[in-house]
């Protein structure tokens, strides 16, 4: 019989019946012995198809290299040359439709584990690195970034490495973005943001939070009296979208968004922060994206007996990631599938008693590909619930678009930008999901890549 070819290093984890009742990181990471042993699995192929698969074009095989010979500091400078957050990408990428789904190794057998030889470099080079982060010479150019998230931070990060002196202006009080207020901290400590953030800084980056752009300053000013030459808008999607169904007004409906900012950001999980959040015993999520699954894996945490996501499709078309999904199941979390909300019912005193559902069954495909949910007549339902959370996407705020002459947005209200992330006002740029709309932390990071690349061709070419 041939050789078969060697498996996957698996990944330690908490036991699910302990990690759904603490917010500490599911995922344990990769030992030394792991990680050299799992990129020994990398064939080192001459095409380099993980790399193209990659939106920041991480130079994938070299830094495996590095970590097979045991060379971790080495595996870390290769990979920040061209990703200013391994720690964070390591941990919540869609590796399995970038990179790792390019893997030749996966054609016939398991791809090998670039997103856990990533985090476990980054995770190696903060316990164990020594040496500091060099502040490049400044060029004498000042460049305005809106949004610490991670297409501000990135094009912050590419920018400060040229010679440019940035300032991040960050609406809330802690820099990270969608990192801090969005993604729990079983899935991405907050430390670790903290500590990539941090590097950054090093490297000149001056950080100004609390600053509600479009409200405390507009971007005529910036680019006016405070001298920026360029803006790169980074401001994200936070806008949540709701389905307008009876009953979403009641005390007890969240945004996805205030659901996640109250137990990430303001610390609701944490003993000794009085953040105001319902202590739900019977909860539903409504919708089937990554945000659903950490809203409702945040939910079990907070102590619900019973958390329910309800979906339209069925779980072939479930949009969050295969390892969301399974990690969710292992932690009770029950998936009521084509089944979908009619409105939202009230008791006595206005608070949320149930959400009423109908169940759906799968027609043709629409014009995204998936199969249309079609209402099934007198299949009406209730589900009792003391609190329901939207999830069902974002948009971004129009607080910028409004307050800046000449700066366009299409229908969905997101910016308009080409491809080198040029708006429609010139010499201001934008990128992630104010251009976008929701979408994933790495694409956001390479728009920020390549508005910085523009934003030093602008400059220097004035």
């Amino acid at each position: 019989m041939p050789n078969m070819a060697p498996k996957k290093v698996p990944m330690p984890e908490q036991d699910p019946n302990i990690r759904n009742k603490n917010f500490e990181e599911v995922a344990e990471g990769y030992t030394a012995d792991m990680a050299i042993e799992e990129a020994t699995r990398c064939l080192n192929c001459k095409h380099k198809p993980c790399v193209n698969g990659c939106p920041v074009n991480v130079r994938i095989p070299e830094f495996i290299s590095q970590v097979a010979a045991g060379n971790f500091a080495e595996a870390y400078k290769t990979i920040t040359s061209t990703n200013a957050l391994p720690a964070v990408c390591g941990r919540v990428c869609p590796q399995e439709n970038q990179c790792e789904g390019k893997c030749v190794r996966g054609i016939k057998g398991e791809p090998v584990a670039i997103g856990r030889l990533e985090r476990f470099v980054a995770d190696w080079y903060i316990e164990n690195g020594t040496d500091k982060v060099e502040k490049p010479a400044s060029n004498g150019h000042k460049v305005a970034v809106i949004g610490a998230g991670p297409a501000g931070l990135s094009c912050a990060g590419s920018l400060a490495q040229k010679g440019f002196e940035v300032t991040i202006f960050e609406a809330f009080h802690t820099a990270g973005g969608v990192l801090v207020y969005g993604i729990p901290e079983f899935r991405l400590p907050k430390a670790i943001v903290a500590k990539e953030i941090d590097k950054l800084k090093e490297m000149g980056v001056q950080i100004m939070t609390n600053m509600v752009m479009g409200k405390v300053l507009s971007i005529d000013e910036l680019m006016g009296e405070m001298g920026f030459e360029a803006v790169f808008i980074g401001s994200g999607a936070g806008l949540p979208s709701f389905m307008g169904i009876e009953g979403e007004a009641l005390v007890g409906v969240y945004s996805a968004n205030e659901y996640l900012t109250r137990i990430n950001l303001m610390k609701a999980y944490k003993e000794g922060y009085d953040t105001p959040i319902d202590k739900c015993k019977n909860i539903a999520i409504v919708g089937g994206g990554n945000v659903a699954m950490d809203a409702a894996r945040c939910a079990k945490r907070m102590g619900a007996e019973n958390v329910y996501i309800i979906y339209r499709r069925s779980m072939e078309e479930l949009p969050a990631r295969a390892e969301e999904v399974h990690h969710a199941k292992e932690e009770g979390i029950i998936f009521k599938l084509l089944t979908n909300p009619v409105r939202i019912l009230p008791d006595e005193d206005g608070r949320v008693r149930a959400i009423e559902c109908v169940e759906m069954e799968l027609g043709e495909p629409d014009a995204s590909g998936r199969r249309r949910p079609i209402e099934m007549e007198g299949s009406n339902f209730e589900l009792p619930v003391d609190s329901v959370v939207m999830s069902i996407g974002t948009s971004p705020n129009p607080l910028l678009r409004t307050t800046t002459p000449g700066l366009e947005a299409n229908k969905r209200g997101c910016l308009v930008a080409d491809d080198k992330m040029n708006t429609t006002r010139e010499g201001v740029f934008a990128g992630g999901d104010a251009v976008t709309g929701a979408a994933t932390v790495i694409l956001a990071m390479g728009a920020g890549k390549v508005a910085a690349d523009s934003i030093e061709e602008y400059i220097l070419n004035k």
